[in-house]
Formats: structure tokens, sequence, C-alpha cells
């Protein structure tokens, strides 16, 4: 299949014995940023996807058809594996397997099913979780949608920052016996409860955001921890540049004046320019 290589190399990493840092990626640009520095893998995350696409904040107001829409521009974009957040799937258990179907043909590597409650429900000031047996069912909903079974399925829980630690590893091992190939949590506070999921399950491990003393790598990897995300600071940065020029502008800047702008060189390998011109001369044949 044509992403089954990018599948095989997610797999190559949660299979191995070190820890990896994704590049957070939104679009064309960012993951062929991240792929040019050499970063293994992406992660498109929920927050990022619902900010590059609607600017709206992380309230689930993407829908998966923008989601999916989205990752299949960076997939034509690069050959980079990219790790997507799947939030709860768009739905219940049946709207998670069409979830995996749609971002499975859009070229993801893997994704993650979380047992958040989403979106919101009406009167609830704090984060909620679905009940251990619907998050079973998820999994096993999102497992049965897949149709490369080099694609990657992880199951994804929040409990440990809003139930308990004992909470999240009780989830984790139910998933884990769906067949799941990997665990994402969220919400892990110490090396403690780390330590204490990692003696209780068996699955690669991915760590979605972490206080200071879990930023060790050398650490994570000795417990399991195959990829180690580090916030999505790429898209605060662009947001940043983006404000600054278009402030310095309408304040009455001229352009040439400006800093902090990619080169020539950098935008025309960004944008595969060498590449586009040997397509033009090779196919349309300019006369010179």
């Amino acid at each position: 299949m044509a992403f089954r290589s990018r599948r095989e190399k997610l797999r190559f990493i949660l299979s191995g014995r070190t820890c990896v840092h994704p590049g957070s990626v939104y679009d064309a640009i960012s993951i062929r940023i991240a792929e040019d520095l050499g970063f293994p893998l992406g992660m498109f995350g929920g927050s990022v996807a619902s900010l590059a696409v609607l600017g709206d904040p992380d309230v689930t107001l993407i829908t998966l058809t923008e989601l999916a829409e989205q990752m299949r521009r960076m997939s034509r974009a690069s050959a980079l594996p990219v790790l997507v957040d799947a939030d709860h799937g768009y739905g219940n258990a049946l709207n998670v397997r069409r979830t995996v179907q749609e971002l499975e043909t859009a070229g993801a590597a893997g994704l993650t099913i979380e047992d958040t409650l989403l979106p919101a429900a009406f009167g609830e000031a704090r984060t909620q979780l679905i009940s251990l047996e619907e998050g079973v069912g998820k999994m096993k909903a999102a497992l049965d949608g897949r149709g490369d079974s080099s694609l990657v399925i992880m199951g994804r829980t929040g409990a440990a920052s809003i139930t308990s630690i004992e909470d999240a590893i009780r989830r984790a091992k139910a998933y884990e016996a769906t067949g799941v190939d990997a665990l994402f949590f969220t919400g892990i506070k110490s090396r403690a409860e780390l330590e204490a999921v990692a003696a209780s399950t068996h699955l690669p491990i991915v760590l979605g955001g972490a206080p200071e003393e879990l930023n060790a790598i050398d650490y994570l990897a000795g417990h399991r921890v195959r990829i180690a995300l580090q916030g999505h600071a790429p898209i605060a940065a662009a947001t940043r540049a983006v404000y600054d020029t278009l402030k310095a502008l309408r304040e009455g800047a001229p352009p040439k004046t400006l800093g902090g702008l990619a080169s020539p060189e950098l935008t025309s390998r960004v944008m595969r320019e060498v590449e586009v011109k040997a397509r033009s001369a090779a196919f349309l044949g300019p006369k010179t």
C-alpha cells in the first residue's frame, strides 16, 4: 500500500529501545521543514489542527472531514510518518471505526483514540471520561476499522489527571487487552506514576506532555516510553512571526526592512522548487 512504509517506520520506533521527540506539524510547510530537519516522526495534534484549520480553540469544533483533509494535504507534501490525534473518534464506537478508515486513506501512520467525554457535557466545568466499557468498545471498533494492518492504533487515556493514576492503569490494561499497538498517556505527573504505569502494562508508551522531571530521554526510554511529545511550539512561533510582520507593515515599516523572514534559499527548498523545475523540463518540454 502507498503509505505502508511510513507506518512501518512508526512501528520501528515503537519496537525499538530509544525514545524520540516528534516534530509538531500542521500543514504542508511545517511537515516538510520537520522532514528536512531530520525528525523521525510528525505529531498532528488536535489543538493545532483546530487552530490551523479553523482558528478556534481546542473544544472539538473541527470535524473528521476537516482533520482528514488536512492530513491528506500533509501526506502529499511529505513522506514523514505522522501520528494523528483523533480525539474521541468524533462520536461513538461506530464513528470511531469510520474515523480510522478516513485517516488511514488520508495517509496517517498512526492515530490515537482517547476516552475523554467530548464535546464537553452541558453543565460540567471539569473534563470527564467515558466509561471503561465504552472506551474498550471504541478501541475494538478502531481495530475493526483498520484496513491496513500496518496502521498504528493507540489507546489514549487522560485518567491520570482526571480521576487517578490507578484508574489510568486500569483503563490502559483494558485497552491493551483489545489488541491496540501502544498506550498514550496524558497527565502523568511524576516518575513514580510513570514507573507504576510501566510496571502494570506491556505495550510501548507514548507521553503527551509531562513535568520537567520526566524530560530525561534515557530515563523515559528505560521505562518503555518510545515517543514523548514536546508541545506545539512551531505553530505558536509561526503565529508570533505572522503577527509581528503584519503589525510592522501596518505601522508603515518598508518591506525591505523586515527581519526574521525566510531566505529565498529556504523558501525554494521548502517548496521543492528544484524538483518541480525538473518535472517541468521532463514533462512539459520547455523550449530553450
